[in-house]
């Protein structure tokens, strides 16, 4: 299977359910973010180590798996939403109770704080301003939340 199908070359692409729309679309940037971020996170994942850093990386893959529906859910629009899986409560607290245990281990933050320091500081630093505008691309997409959100 190539990883290209030419059907772009004019400046389109399909969203899930065969609509197309143009590359620079919101939800194409939304899920192009999305999708940035995961890269990011994974190459994070890969620098830690394996034997002193399992538990995170655990919570890394995690983290990926739900930042993989969130893309797909932000990459579709109408009815095949329904087919996509949802995005859980549970899969939120997760996400929230994985940054305030990470938080938690830091030093309170009264100013802003240059990036650097160490490659792994670098690389967060980098996914997290990939979220921030992963983020502000999702919110200016009108969506339905109850729509992509499933209560578990």
């Amino acid at each position: 299977m190539k990883i290209y199908t030419k059907t772009g070359d004019g400046g389109t692409t399909s969203l899930i359910g065969g609509k197309r729309v143009g590359k620079n679309h919101p939800r194409v940037e939304a899920y192009g973010s999305v999708d940035e971020l995961m890269a990011h996170l994974g190459y994070l994942r890969d620098s830690l180590d394996e034997r002193e850093q399992e538990e995170t990386r655990e919570e890394l893959l995690q983290i990926l798996h739900t930042l993989m529906n969130v893309a797909s859910n932000l990459a579709c629009e109408g009815d095949s939403v329904k087919n996509l899986p949802k995005i859980s409560d549970r899969e939120i607290r997760y996400l929230e109770e994985a940054i305030d245990r990470m938080q938690g281990d830091l030093p309170a933050i009264d100013k802003f704080t240059l990036p650097g320091g160490h490659p792994l500081v670098s690389l967060a630093h980098i996914g997290r301003t990939v979220c921030r505008r992963a983020e502000r691309n999702a919110a200016a997409i009108d969506c339905d939340q109850e729509q992509h959100v499933k209560s578990q």
